[in-house]
């Protein structure tokens, strides 16, 4: 847009105004925290919530519950999912939240039978600290998930209370399943005791896995149709649909937080602007000088829109970034009624935070920049 040799007069405009300078980097840097913050929550969701082709687990709920409080199915429903056509894999599962409402620090305890998690969900996870086999051996064992684990401070060998129960940590886990990053994976009979209701037999929900993604609805259907009369009867459907309903309120409150994202973009464009103008009345004398020394109109104008391009990309560099170590360090996860959706900080949202706060930062000294080229040299010393 400019000669390189022309950049250390940018640079010096902008500071022979520190102070305008540095306030106006300091509001665009707020502005792109948010605006990062806001894009990290709605990776999240959908990273949580967006079903992809390959998509075979079905979840098994009772029908008309939704906290995991109030579903309650017999164990002995898995021996049936078994042996209906296309299921490869069954995993009963109890779960003990911390906390059932919305909230950003939940536990969710997911207790499993060991050879089950061994066979259907253990090969899916990366272990980054201590071991599956800590936690076979073990009966108040758990494995967290690895934003679980940074939320909480916790590492292998801690012990940590929630929810009524006591549990150590044999090892940290990571998954590319949202679902799996922020939970307490424990054995199922311990779960069942520990929380001291007393329900053995009694499951939350069942985990199934289809051979076939393309007969994920069809056994869905089989799997209620077996249960219809049944005095427990069940609601199924794929994983991600059955997080996407029970989150239907957080979902709704992030998209709304998408005109929040953009009226971080319209604040950063009237400071910017608000910026520019200010700088192009004090040196409406420069400018004519400028033209003396033979500047042209569209130089003087390129030089303008520079300095409004280096005011937005540094406090874009400095909001953005602060958004995504905050984020990383404090992994963040929405969790309402047992699920998770975590706040995904990349550096895909700092590079596009970045470019979108250059191209307002462009546009914003766009008008100022064609008002000064236009400008007259005696028009310019008059004015002064």
């Amino acid at each position: 847009m400019i000669a390189p040799k022309f950049a250390p007069l940018v640079l010096k405009q902008v500071w022979r105004a520190r102070t305008r300078s540095l306030l106006t980097v300091a509001g665009v840097a707020t502005a792109m925290f948010l605006f990062a913050a806001v894009q990290a929550m709605q990776a999240g969701v959908e990273a949580a919530t967006e079903a992809q082709a390959d998509d075979t687990t079905l979840v098994v709920y009772r029908e008309d519950r939704y906290c995991p409080y109030s579903s309650r199915l017999p164990q002995s429903y898995e021996q049936q999912i078994r042996r209906i056509p296309g299921v490869e894999s069954v995993v009963p599962i109890k779960i003990v939240v911390s906390n059932c409402r919305t909230s950003l620090d939940v536990v969710t305890f997911r207790g499993v039978p060991k050879q089950a998690f061994l066979d259907a969900t253990a090969p899916h996870l990366e272990v980054i600290a201590g071991s599956v086999e800590e936690w076979q051996r073990r009966s108040d064992a758990a494995l967290l998930g690895e934003i679980l684990a940074t939320r909480r401070g916790l590492e292998v060998g801690d012990r940590f209370d929630a929810a009524g129960i006591t549990a150590y940590v044999a090892g940290i886990i990571r998954s590319e399943e949202p679902q799996e990053q922020n939970v307490a994976y424990v054995h199922l009979d311990f779960l069942q005791f520990a929380s001291g209701s007393r329900s053995g037999g009694i499951v939350t929900q069942f985990n199934v896995r289809v051979d076939d993604a393309g007969r994920i609805d069809e056994v869905a259907a089989a799997i209620d149709t077996c249960f219809a009369p049944a005095q427990e009867p069940t609601n199924t459907s794929p994983e991600k649909a059955f997080v996407a309903r029970a989150a239907s309120d957080v979902i709704e409150i992030v998209g709304f937080m998408r005109w929040v994202g953009w009226g971080c973009l319209a604040a950063i464009l009237a400071l910017v602007g608000n910026a520019i103008v200010l700088s192009v009345q004090d040196r409406i004398r420069d400018h004519a000088v400028f033209q003396t020394l033979g500047f042209r109109g569209n130089q003087i104008a390129r030089l303008i829109i520079a300095e409004g391009l280096v005011l937005s990309v540094t406090g874009a560099i400095v909001g953005c970034l602060a958004s995504l170590v905050f984020l990383s360090d404090s992994a963040l996860a929405l969790s309402v009624e047992s699920h998770s959706i975590p706040v995904k900080p990349s550096p895909v949202i700092f590079a596009w935070g970045v470019g979108i706060a250059a191209a307002v930062g462009v546009l914003a000294g766009l008008v100022p920049a064609w008002q000064a080229s236009r400008r007259e040299i005696v028009t310019c010393f008059r004015a002064a």
